[in-house]
């Protein structure tokens, strides 16, 4: 069954995963705030967590509503930016398919964050108490990448301002909001 286009060729889809703690939310934030409005947050964590209450294990639905809501958003214009741990062994097929769909531009970002790192960041989160050390590094699988050819993988040492500088680069996103030189660059979260 062939997968209907989405998006049109001026809609920009940009996926950010990564570890928890790796600080992809807040990256993901900070290039939506940055671009202003007519761009939309996907966050995977609302979606599966929040609104369905579901685990990530495999057989789950939270993969077909997050292609969902990002296919919506960008068939009504909306760039989309997509954040969430999506480790491949569960959402290859889904995120493969939203870029072979996608008639507009496709970033994928991969944040390579080691486990003492993603646990060091943890720390500072306002969610620190919801879950352990011990939680993560079962979650945590090292180096997740999708393997795609033009998948931007980026380092633990790069700071906030210059991520957000370099993934909206890439994905050709605007960044009309406030000027960036108001943020420290700073480590990711």
């Amino acid at each position: 069954m062939l997968a209907e286009p989405t998006g049109s060729p001026d809609t920009i889809l940009v996926c950010i995963r990564g570890n928890s703690g790796s600080g992809k939310s807040s990256i993901a934030r900070e290039l939506r705030r940055r671009h202003g409005r007519g761009c939309a947050l996907v966050e995977q964590d609302y979606l599966r967590r929040i609104l369905l209450r579901e685990r990530d294990l495999p057989g789950g639905i939270a993969p077909a509503l997050i292609a969902q809501t990002v296919r919506f958003a960008l068939d009504h214009g909306y760039h989309v930016v997509l954040d969430g741990i999506m480790h491949t062994s569960r959402y290859r097929s889904t995120l493969t398919a939203l870029r072979n769909d996608h008639r507009g531009r496709s970033l994928f970002c991969y944040l390579d964050v080691s486990l003492a790192e993603t646990l060091r960041r943890h720390l500072t989160r306002p969610q620190a108490s919801e879950f352990t050390a011990e939680h993560m590094s079962g979650w945590y699988a090292a180096h997740d990448v999708l393997g795609l050819p033009d998948e931007l993988v980026l380092p633990e040492t790069t700071g906030l301002n210059e991520v957000v500088k370099t993934i909206a680069a890439a994905a050709g996103l605007p960044q009309t909001g406030r000027d960036d030189d108001l943020l420290p660059n700073i480590p990711s979260p």
